[in-house]
C-alpha cells in the first residue's frame, strides 16, 4: 500500500480480520459477556508479566540503551513529567466523565470511591513503566525503540525463529482479546440501542484512520492528550456545577422531563453558559495542541507548556467561568430548588427511600400525555 496510508498491506489486512473478529461479539449483549471481560483483563495481564520477563531476561549486555537516560535537563524532564501525567488523565477523561456507569453498581458510593483510587493509578502506573522497561531492554537488538505493541511482534518475527512466532500470535491474540469491545449507545437510544451502536462503530471506525492514531509514540500522546484538550473542561463543569452552583442538590424527577416545567430546561433545553465556559476552557490549550500535532507550526514556549498542562488548566478555567457566569446570569428555578431544598445528605437519603421502597416519579404530568 502507498506509504501515504501509514500502513501496509499486511497491516491493513489484519485490521480486516480484528474488525470480523469482532463483529460477532458485538452481537452479545454486555450483561452476558462479564466473565469474557474477566478473562481478557486476566490474559492482557499475564501479556505484559511475561513480556517484561522476556525483555529483561533477553536484553544482555546492552542494558536498557538510551531509551532511559538522564540527558534532558531538570526543566525539560519537569515539563515532560506534567506532559506525561496529563496525557494518562485524558486516557481516562472518558471514564470520568462516565463515572455514572461505575458508581452505579457499587452497593454504597464509598465503595466506588475506595476500587477506583486503586485501580486506575495502579493500572495506568504499572502499564506504562512496563511499556517503558520493555521499549528499553529491546532497543539494540531490534535496531530501535519500539513504542508500538504491534510493532515489537512484528520485530519478534523478523529476527526470531519459529519459537518466536509462536510467542508472537500469542501475544497479538491476548491483544486482540483485550482489544474487543464496543462503545455502549447513549446518543439516541431510541433508535440506536448497544448492538447497532457497536455495528454502526465498527462500520465507521475505518474513516478515522485508526492505525495512524498509533503509528508513532508522539501521535499517540498528541491524540490521549486530546482527550485532556477538550474533555477537562467538561470535568470541571461537572464539578463546579454539582458542588458549587446545584451544593450536591439534584432534582431526580425533572432530569427525565423534556421541556421548560425541568428547572434544568434553561434556555430552549440549552445551557449557554457551560458552552461558553467550555470554550473558555479549551482556547488557550489549542495552539500547543496544533504544534504538537504539526510541529511545522511554531508557537511560544509558553503556549506549550500550557498545552503540557491542559487538563488542570482547562478544568480550571472552565470551573471559574462557569461558577462567574451563574452568579452574574443565575438559573431562577435552580437556585430557588437549591435554597429551599433540605440539606444534600437529607435529599439523597429521601430520593435513595424512594427508589428502594419502588416509588415511581410522577413525571407524565410534565410531558403532557396520560398516564399507562
Amino acid at each position: 500500500m502507498p506509504t501515504s496510508t501509514g500502513m501496509t498491506t499486511a497491516h491493513f489486512v489484519a485490521y480486516i480480520i480484528f474488525m470480523v473478529v469482532s463483529l460477532p461479539v458485538i452481537y452479545v449483549r454486555p450483561h452476558k459477556l462479564q466473565y469474557f471481560f474477566y478473562g481478557s483483563a486476566a490474559t492482557i495481564l499475564t501479556f505484559e508479566i511475561v513480556i517484561l520477563i522476556w525483555s529483561l531476561a533477553t536484553m544482555g549486555d546492552s542494558g536498557l540503551g538510551g531509551t532511559i537516560s538522564s540527558g534532558n535537563s531538570s526543566h525539560t524532564s519537569g515539563w515532560m513529567i506534567a506532559f506525561g501525567i496529563v496525557s494518562t488523565m485524558g486516557s481516562i477523561a472518558a471514564g470520568i466523565l462516565n463515572q455514572n456507569d461505575y458508581a452505579r453498581f457499587a452497593k454504597k458510593p464509598r465503595d466506588a470511591i475506595l476500587g477506583q483510587c486503586f485501580a486506575f493509578p495502579f493500572y495506568a502506573i504499572s502499564c506504562s513503566v512496563i511499556g517503558i522497561i520493555v521499549t528499553a531492554a529491546t532497543q539494540e537488538r531490534f535496531d530501535g525503540a519500539k513504542w508500538n505493541l504491534p510493532d515489537l511482534l512484528g520485530a519478534i518475527i523478523e529476527h526470531g525463529g519459529s519459537r518466536s512466532r509462536a510467542a508472537a500470535f500469542f501475544g497479538g491474540l491476548a491483544l486482540v482479546v483485550s482489544q474487543i469491545g464496543f462503545d455502549l449507545a447513549a446518543t439516541f437510544p431510541q433508535y440506536i440501542n448497544i448492538r447497532r451502536g457497536g455495528y454502526l462503530t465498527a462500520l465507521i471506525s475505518a474513516a478515522c484512520n485508526p492505525w495512524k492514531l498509533v503509528n508513532t509514540a508522539t501521535t499517540f500522546l498528541a491524540v490521549l492528550s486530546s482527550y485532556s484538550v477538550f474533555l477537562g473542561p467538561m470535568v470541571g463543569l461537572m464539578i463546579s456545577s454539582y458542588f458549587v452552583i446545584n451544593r450536591l442538590k439534584i432534582k431526580v424527577e425533572d432530569l427525565f422531563v423534556g421541556n421548560s416545567q425541568s428547572i434544568y430546561w434553561y434556555t430552549y433545553g440549552v445551557n449557554w453558559r457551560a458552552a461558553l465556559a467550555w470554550v473558555c476552557g479549551t482556547t488557550p490549550s489549542l495552539p500547543g495542541f496544533v504544534s504538537q500535532v504539526n510541529p511545522s507550526i511554531k508557537v511560544p514556549i509558553g503556549l506549550t507548556h500550557l498545552y503540557y498542562i491542559c487538563f488542570l488548566t482547562g478544568l480550571a478555567i472552565s470551573a471559574a467561568v462557569y461558577v462567574t457566569l451563574h452568579y452574574l446570569f443565575p438559573v431562577r428555578s435552580v437556585r430557588q430548588f437549591v435554597e429551599s431544598a433540605p440539606p444534600a445528605r437529607v435529599l439523597m437519603r429521601e430520593y435513595r427511600e424512594r427508589w428502594d421502597e419502588g416509588v415511581e416519579f410522577d413525571t407524565d404530568i410534565f410531558q403532557d400525555r396520560p398516564k399507562t
